[in-house]
């Protein structure tokens, strides 16, 4: 009996069952479009930090996946820059942001475009712009080749690894990789929704690159919801959903990888998984109506460059506590420029101090009524 799906004979003939999946289909479709409509309906400048906010969570979420954490004002300062969009001072961002941040925009921003293989090439050499994952030296633009054995999924120590599935033989995977390009640019022979989970797992499966298969992987799940939506505007992040759902998506890809063909759990668990997304988009919203409602409270207040740019990263989700330190950090001043700025932005009751004091002192935004 074949170990994996790929060694089956109907490979990858993926079969399910259409009336298990048809209920969470088609709320997922509804969701989909009510939640377009919403974010439509919104003025021009929320939407677009609507899709700033969801495509940076997406770039973030992605990463963290696979256990790389990104610098998260890089992605945003990265994708503003890319779009075009003004949020101010722009952060430099490293080689390896940069590189998933291209990936991530040419798949949604070009879903319309045929996948190729010289662009799955040039996604993968933007992940890997110095030719390494790590320390290790990778072939970065090219098809893996299995030169150190074959490519595996493990975890544990050295001596007692589990491995938790083997991918399809190196060279099968040119083949592999043309019939599944074949397929996903021939045109909706089934549901957009559903060509999405299938896209995932059949380029998961065939495992073509070194590394960095998982994070291709929800691309092309992404471009394929975009083709669903026919909008380059972003409202959702799927990735940031799995990085919730981490433990229970390995497993679920495992046990996929491990059956048979047909992939009826697999479908199921993707749909609730994105409908679950939706609900994250509602957080979304909520976040980017309160950035606007407190600019426009404060529109009659003059801040100065440094005090917007702290505002601001407070209003997208300041990780930790803001204090007089972190904001000369931040915004290079000195510490007593930084204690005058905060100071100020108390004394106007735009801030106010949290409950420890002393050295301890941190700032917030005031909670809303």
């Amino acid at each position: 009996m074949p170990a994996y799906i790929h060694q089956l004979s109907e490979w990858p003939n993926f079969t399910w069952d259409s009336s298990a999946v048809a209920e969470l289909l088609a709320k997922a479709s509804r969701r989909q479009g009510r939640l377009i409509g919403r974010m439509e309906s919104l003025g021009f400048p929320l939407r677009e930090e609507a899709v700033l906010r969801t495509l940076t969570q997406d770039v973030l979420k992605s990463s963290e996946i696979e256990g790389e954490i990104l610098d998260a004002d890089q992605v945003r300062s990265s994708i503003a820059r890319r779009l075009g969009l003004d949020i101010g001072a722009l952060t430099p961002a490293d080689r390896n942001v940069e590189g998933v941040v291209e990936m991530m925009l040419d798949a949604t921003q070009n879903y319309d475009q045929p996948l190729t293989q010289d662009r799955l090439f040039g996604w993968h050499a933007a992940l890997f712009p110095t030719g390494y994952s790590g320390m290790s030296k990778i072939i970065a633009g090219n098809w893996r080749d299995d030169r150190t054995g074959p490519m595996q999924v493990v975890s544990g120590p050295i001596g007692r690894e589990r491995v938790h599935f083997e991918a399809v033989p190196a060279e099968q995977v040119p083949d592999a990789m043309k019939a599944f390009l074949a397929w996903f640019n021939e045109g909706p022979t089934i549901d957009p929704v559903l060509a999405a989970a299938v896209s995932h797992l059949w380029f998961v499966t065939i495992h073509p690159f070194e590394d960095g298969n998982g994070r291709c992987a929800r691309a092309i799940a992404d471009m394929a919801l975009a083709r669903s939506e026919g909008t380059r505007q972003r409202f959702y992040s799927m990735s940031a959903q799995i990085r919730l759902e981490r433990k229970a998506y390995y497993e679920m890809l495992e046990r996929t990888q491990k059956g048979g063909l047909d992939i009826t759990a697999w479908l199921m668990w993707f749909l609730g998984c994105l409908n679950r997304a939706f609900d994250g988009a509602e957080v979304t919203l909520a976040a980017v109506l309160r950035k606007a409602a407190f600019w426009d409270t404060h529109v009659a207040q003059v801040f100065n460059d440094r005090q917007r740019r702290i505002l601001n990263m407070l209003l997208d989700g300041f990780e930790g506590k803001l204090n007089s330190s972190k904001y000369a950090k931040i915004t290079k001043v000195s510490q007593d420029t930084a204690t005058r700025d905060l100071n100020d932005l108390v004394a106007r009751g735009v801030l106010h101090k949290d409950p420890a004091g002393g050295r301890s002192t941190s700032y917030s935004l005031p909670e809303r009524d």
